[in-house]
């Protein structure tokens, strides 16, 4: 049944298996490509944490490409998106803790910083959203 108001074609678009696969390669496609590119620049990877005070650089550089891969492909897959959405969530909120501090930047990058913060949260909000819709989605195909 589709909301009052909503257009047919609408409906039939949001309701589309096709679209529902798309949106969550999408919504972790900036996971994927960082995954990959730490995977394959290691050494930058580590500097990267260590740049942000994260130590061992090594470890935090390890858990994050295994949550961006393993998180990744947990959704990509729609099984355990709770598990994999969730780890994706928290790796985004340290990044939004160190990497965005705005409120502790100078006047000259507050701004970027500011929107970037915002954006991660805009991310986490998608992947809750991910993980309610993710069994609700499974129960009408």
């Amino acid at each position: 049944m589709r909301p009052a108001g909503e257009p047919r074609w609408v409906a039939t678009m949001l309701s589309s298996p096709l679209l529902w696969h798309a949106a969550r390669l999408a919504l972790v496609s900036a996971y994927l490509l960082g995954g990959v590119v730490k995977l394959a620049d290691f050494a930058g990877a580590v500097a990267e944490q260590e740049a942000f005070g994260l130590h061992p650089g090594w470890l935090w550089a390890t858990l994050a490409i295994a949550v961006e891969l393993g998180g990744s492909a947990l959704v990509i897959a729609d099984r355990l998106v709770w598990l994999g959405a969730g780890a994706l969530g928290v790796l985004t909120f340290v990044a939004m803790l160190t990497a965005n501090a705005f409120w502790a930047a100078p006047a000259a990058s507050r701004w970027m910083l500011t929107n970037a913060f915002f954006e991660h949260l805009g991310l986490i909000a998608g992947l809750v959203l991910v993980a309610i819709l993710s069994p609700r989605m499974r129960l009408t195909s």
